[in-house]
């Protein structure tokens, strides 16, 4: 294949694209003026061969929604405020207009760096949330191939540093590291991994090809949305070939298992040649695993066929699917989110008639202020229908994989929605933290 250089589609370069794609230019407008509030981002490869522009309204699109941005994503007062700024023509004013918009969008949720981050100076970049995993946003990914319309990370796309996590370096990390045994599992995050040169990216991983250094470090997860962003990293871009070797001499050399963490939402993502070429090359070249998740979004994938073919796909090509996560309360959680109820209804009907091989599948999840919960079911319980919920993950592990209950709500859609049933309380208190686990549980 040629070597197709990586150039990034910005804001600025939409009415460039839209002479190419001439369906783009009635919407060019409501494009721009949203992407005053919230990040955009395009890859050549995404617009080119994922987005469907022959669809008969294309903003209806899946992919389309996922990347270009619009004022349906803002409140009506957000919205009409944004415009009324913008046709105003005051630049100062309507930089203060974007901020303040952006203040209410909850930019900064579950309590990321107070609850989250360790105390070291030097760990600019570094979460501790569950005692076996530490995640490392490397200073070098603080970017991404493409953006989201619903990342729940968007605020580190806007220049807001209050959120923006950045190591600058490993050594830090590893001596870190060295102190924490009980931490298996390294999961490198952002932004996305994949944007990194791979010599940069050696930074964290090359040491680990040593099995005596840190030796208690078993799984390198690397969380990463090139494979449907940019599939080009790991088979034509000018480093991929040092990127594939590194990652399989961590897995040969060091004894580690490396798990590329893809999120993939749709099964139009695994269908293109490039797509299975990377994926080809991540698992017999590099002898990496591959696991899939994403959340489900509405207009984008809230739809059990939609994640039956895909989960499907996934395991006839060696993709083991893994998580189906909830809208986090972020950004434009208002516009994507699907009622905790229907994406639990939605999750089994699109697990019934699979093979066994894709109930590997989690869901739906919540990754909230006091762990992962998982919404199981709804049953009638001391004769009130109820939500059946566990934690997958907590800060208080004792709370792993114990059943609990919350009033049925059709309208839930997070975690702080939830209300005990009567005579009864929620295992987290007002701060989202966990409580106790009462000792007849322990």
């Amino acid at each position: 294949q040629p070597n197709e250089r990586y150039k990034a589609i910005s804001l600025q370069s939409l009415d460039k694209l839209a002479e190419k794609i001439p369906e783009l230019k009635e919407h060019l407008y409501d494009i721009k003026l949203a992407g005053l509030i919230f990040p955009f981002k395009a890859s050549p490869y995404y617009v080119e061969e994922l987005v469907n522009w022959k669809a008969e309204n294309v903003r209806d699109d899946s992919f389309y929604r996922l990347i270009f941005p619009t004022l349906d994503m803002l409140e009506t007062r957000h919205r009409d405020k944004l415009v009324k700024a913008h046709e105003e023509g005051d630049p100062a004013n309507l930089i203060k207009v974007v901020g303040e918009i952006r203040a209410d969008l909850n930019p900064h949720p579950a309590g990321q760096k107070q609850l989250n981050a360790p105390k070291e100076a030097d760990l600019t970049g570094v979460q501790h949330k569950y005692s076996e995993t530490v995640l490392v946003f490397p200073a070098a990914a603080q970017t991404c191939h493409a953006y989201c319309t619903y990342c729940f990370r968007w605020a580190q796309f806007i220049g807001d540093d209050e959120l923006r996590f950045a190591q600058k370096e490993a050594d830090s990390l590893f001596n870190y590291l060295d102190q924490h045994k009980e931490v298996s599992d390294i999961l490198m995050t952002g932004g996305d991994p994949m944007i990194m040169k791979t010599k940069s990216l050696a930074q964290y991983l090359e040491p680990l090809t040593d099995p005596d250094y840190l030796p208690h470090i078993k799984n390198i997860r690397i969380g990463t949305r090139s494979l449907s962003f940019w599939p080009q990293r790991f088979t034509t871009d000018a480093d991929a070939d040092e990127l594939i070797t590194l990652m399989r001499r961590v897995r040969e050399e060091g004894k580690r298992h490396v798990a590329i963490m893809a999120h993939l939402g749709h099964p139009r993502e695994l269908s293109t040649d490039k797509f299975k070429d990377a994926v080809n090359r991540i698992q017999k070249e590099a002898y990496a695993t591959i696991r899939s998740q994403s959340p489900i979004m509405r207009g984008i994938n809230d739809d059990s066929d939609i994640w039956a073919e895909k989960w499907r796909k996934e395991v006839q090509m060696g993709i083991i699917p893994y998580y189906m996560f909830m809208a986090r309360d972020t950004g434009a959680q208002k516009y994507f989110d699907v009622p905790l109820v229907r994406a639990q209804r939605l999750y089994s009907d699109a697990l019934r008639n699979t093979s066994g091989l894709i109930r590997t599948a989690r869901g739906p999840s919540m990754s909230c202020t006091p762990g992962k919960v998982e919404v199981t079911g709804v049953e009638e319980i001391l004769g009130h229908k109820a939500f059946v919920l566990r934690f997958l993950q907590c800060r208080d592990e004792g709370w792993i994989g114990r059943p609990f209950f919350a009033k049925y709500d059709e309208k839930a859609v997070w975690f702080d929605d939830l209300e005990p049933l009567p005579g009864m309380e929620l295992p987290w208190d007002e701060n989202g933290l966990p409580r106790p686990v009462p000792e007849a549980l322990n």
